[in-house]
């Protein structure tokens, strides 16, 4: 038999600041703090999945269905833990240093990306929605504020002198700003734009 209780939410004290988080599909998740989440393992475990359920399709026996099902569950399961880890030390890092969380608003962002279709793929099966979920309620417990950013421009804009340019961005990886300079990991600097973003209402 299991007991049921609700636990009290704290209400959120006033952040000093915002912790920055992007998220991708190379890093999972990237930090204004530099912090980055690869995404490797788990994009090799979805890959290595995707071609074990187009072999089991093929054969269409009942075996193999049976088979599909199994998989279709192990990797949801690994891929919730995966983002329940990452959600845990954002917001435990977020609480540690008294910051709020800010994060994208991805809403819609499979039909924003043009994507080759092996990167279509891999976007269609990224839990991220599920990532800021668990973001948002285990920060609720914690008492950490989070806001939710529009992240347009946030790939492209430098976060020092704020100029907007694609060819601030070369690669994935990279961010050399044209105008002042400034070089950082491209998501890193992302994260930081989402920080600002926060300090930055209205603009």
């Amino acid at each position: 038999m299991y007991a049921v209780c609700d636990v009290p939410e704290p209400e959120p004290g006033d952040p000093v600041g915002f912790l920055g988080v992007d998220l991708g599909i190379v890093n999972i998740a990237t930090t204004s703090d530099g912090d980055r989440y690869a995404g490797k393992h788990l994009n090799q475990v979805r890959h290595r999945h995707r071609r074990l359920r187009a072999k089991l399709q093929k054969k269409g026996t009942k075996s193999a269905k049976r088979l599909l099902r199994k998989l279709s569950g192990r990797e949801a399961r690994f891929a919730a833990d995966t983002n329940h880890r990452i959600a845990k030390q954002l917001v435990t890092e977020a609480q540690r240093t008294c910051r709020g969380i800010a994060l994208e608003d991805l809403g819609g962002i499979r039909d924003r990306v043009r994507l080759r279709k092996p990167q279509r793929v891999t976007l269609h099966s990224w839990s991220f929605a599920q990532l800021g979920a668990f973001v948002s309620y285990k920060a609720a417990l914690a008492g950490v504020a989070v806001v939710f950013v529009d992240p347009r421009h946030t790939s492209q804009e430098c976060s020092r002198c704020h100029h907007i340019s694609r060819s601030n961005r070369p690669d994935q990886s990279t961010f050399h700003c044209t105008s002042c300079g400034f070089a950082e990991h491209a998501d890193v600097n992302a994260g930081c734009n989402l920080a600002n973003a926060v300090k930055r209402p209205g603009q």
